[in-house]
């Protein structure tokens, strides 16, 4: 079996390639005017091992927003800052069979986020962020990830304007009905927080290097818990297919990124702008795919 820190750049190069050719099938997103700018062949790849080793390829110089990657991150920072039992309050664990935005899921599951994924999760911990205002928590939660991780993450604020001028309904929608429940402080400072971190900004590199700090901390109680969620939920209906396919914790977002953990080995980060029905991006998962099964990845 090759290691992951023994990769063979001529067949990074290659996979890359051939994951480049799947993104046909899909289209960039378009409801946020930023976000359709980007060029559908566009992709970029960097995986950061433990070990020190790192390997690149493709447009690596694109900068993207993590969109819903962030969600994640903002769910470590809370265990970290708050603890499991006082964040497990506020959004449970449990895998989504319907859209990442499903307000109906959230009116069955009586206004208690199934999990920190998911649109509404992520909405209810961006009120739990510590600041008194959205641009305090975003400053502190972008921050708190580049001292963890060495990256260069920073606001873009044109996505931003971009972002609250095609402002969701349903995210909208969805924050109404959790403020209804209580489950919210502040309702406006939790949608704008929100949609703040998700413009939260960087190269593939800086994406990788996040995950890597994820992989590193496999014998963390909070990393492993966030690893489990991600594994279960980070590719929202898809989820379960590709836990049994790739075997991986991984989350995606609109943007086009991705990222998968291979525990305590290292981080796989993509990028690549063409989505499928669901919202995953179609060549991150190809390249995921094929490294994951090529090198025995699977943590199964």
């Amino acid at each position: 079996m090759i290691r992951l820190d023994k990769l063979n750049t001529t067949d990074l190069a290659a996979w890359v390639e051939q994951a480049k050719i799947q993104t046909i099938q899909g289209k960039v997103c378009d409801r946020i005017p930023q976000l359709s700018v980007a060029h559908p062949n566009w992709f970029a790849v960097h995986i950061c091992c433990l070990s020190g080793k790192t390997y690149s390829s493709g447009d690596t110089g694109c900068i993207f927003p993590l969109m819903s990657v962030i969600k994640v991150f903002s769910f470590l920072y809370l265990l970290e800052v708050m603890g499991t039992d006082t964040v497990f309050q506020w959004v449970g664990v449990e895998p989504s069979d319907a859209p990442f935005n499903s307000l109906d899921q959230l009116i069955t599951d009586g206004g208690h986020p199934r999990n920190p994924m998911i649109n509404s999760g992520a909405i209810t911990l961006a009120d739990k962020l510590p600041g008194k205002t959205a641009s305090d928590r975003t400053s502190h939660l972008c921050q708190w990830l580049n001292q963890l991780a060495g990256s260069q993450l920073y606001l873009d604020e044109v996505m931003l304007a971009s972002v609250r001028a095609s402002r969701s309904p349903i995210n909208q929608a969805l924050t109404n009905y959790l403020a209804e429940q209580n489950r919210l402080e502040n309702p406006e400072v939790a949608l704008d927080t929100y949609e703040q971190i998700c413009c939260i900004s960087g190269r593939v590199e800086d994406l990788a290097l996040l995950g890597k700090a994820l992989a590193g901390g496999n014998n963390l109680q909070h990393h492993r818990i966030v690893n489990a969620v991600m594994l279960m939920c980070g590719l929202y209906q898809d989820s379960a297919k590709f836990a049994l396919k790739i075997g991986l914790p991984m989350k995606s977002g609109i943007s086009g990124a991705m990222l998968a953990i291979v525990p305590n080995t290292g981080a796989i980060a993509c990028y690549s702008p063409v989505l499928n029905m669901v919202g995953n991006s179609i060549g991150a998962i190809a390249f995921i795919g094929a490294l994951a099964q090529k090198l025995e990845l699977s943590i199964f």
